[in-house]
């Protein structure tokens, strides 16, 4: 993705080592996360790597790493909106969060960030993920924008990076239709000239590691076993939440919905069964597939699970009940 894209987001110091290693420059690439570790934030320092600040606390101990290297730290202001993104998958803005600075609190945290010196960068605000509503992310995005404008009248420098997060979705489940970028792209045709005049130094980011990725995945499991329990077909597989957690229905959804499913070596197979798909686990909660219409299946077919190409095995308990682990191809 490092060729492809113009920049990188990063959540741990692992996930630095990685966009490091494929060349990003360490300007294009920025630390969020509200719990950064001192190893984490001396690392990005000396890097040069774009901090997004999410506490007062976190500032502090920026500062003085910044005084121990003798360089001052590339900084950003991550903001918790004072709105939602509304129909987000995820709310990751709005009311009392563990993630950013209050917004009403930013004008405080700026003159701070301005006394310590640090190399002020810019702001995060991040609203929320997985969206589907083009209407919801333009409202976000109009907020966003007017929101970014008010803090930088109290900025300690040049606004230089204004990364107004995503929430771009992909369609998992049946009744989903594709996001229409179409009014998407009209909202920020209108709002960039208004940025460039009002923030002429700043470079506007989206963040689209979903919608990148997400349906670039396949998850790939073998049937080991078939079997019939009071009427209802039971497909168990080599594969289940241990490899993907989301796909699980247990990383997030309040009601267990299917992902789109398919048996891979079976196509083109007309006759059809309603199958549960399993994993080997020793928990309820490892499905793949609950009650769902899919051709016939036996032992030694695959299971393929689309939409896989985020959160998947990364996001998985991985180390529970020691079972191997899934192996990744690059196609």
């Amino acid at each position: 993705m490092a060729g492809l894209v113009d920049g990188l987001d990063v959540a741990s110091l692992g996930e630095m080592k990685v966009a490091l290693d494929v060349g990003m420059a360490p300007d294009r690439i920025s630390f969020a996360g509200p719990g950064k570790r001192p190893p984490e934030l001396a690392a990005a320092i000396a890097a040069g790597i774009t901090l997004n600040l999410e506490s007062f606390n976190e500032t502090e101990r920026v500062a003085r790493l910044s005084q121990e290297q003798g360089q001052p730290a590339r900084v950003a202001v991550r903001v918790n909106p004072d709105f939602e993104l509304k129909t987000a998958g995820m709310k990751m803005g709005g009311g009392p969060k563990p993630f950013g600075v209050d917004a009403e609190q930013v004008p405080a945290l700026l003159r701070r960030i301005g006394e310590l010196d640090l190399a002020f960068q810019g702001f995060h605000i991040f609203s929320g993920s997985q969206n589907l509503r083009a209407a919801a992310i333009v409202e976000a995005q109009d907020r966003t924008f007017e929101l970014a404008l008010r803090l930088a009248a109290d900025a300690p420098g040049p606004v230089r990076s204004l990364n107004i997060g995503g929430g771009f979705g992909i369609p998992y489940f049946p009744g989903d239709a594709p996001l229409d970028l179409e009014p998407i792209a009209a909202n920020l045709e209108r709002w960039l000239p208004v940025v460039k005049d009002r923030l002429p130094q700043a470079r506007v980011v989206l963040e689209l590691g979903r919608y990148l990725v997400g349906e670039a995945g396949v998850y790939v499991a073998e049937v080991v076993d078939r079997k019939i329990s009071r009427g209802q077909v039971f497909l168990i597989t080599n594969g289940g939440l241990h490899h993907h957690l989301a796909a699980s229905g247990n990383f997030g959804q309040v009601i267990r919905k299917n992902y789109p499913v398919a048996v891979g070596n079976r196509m083109n197979r007309a006759e059809r069964e309603t199958v549960t798909v399993v994993g080997p686990l020793c928990t309820p909660l490892d499905i793949l597939a609950e009650r769902m219409e899919l051709p016939k299946a036996d032992v030694g077919d695959l299971i393929v699970v689309f939409q896989s190409g985020a959160y998947g095995l990364s996001a998985s308990p991985t180390g529970f009940l020691s079972h191997p682990p899934c192996a990744e191809v690059l196609v």
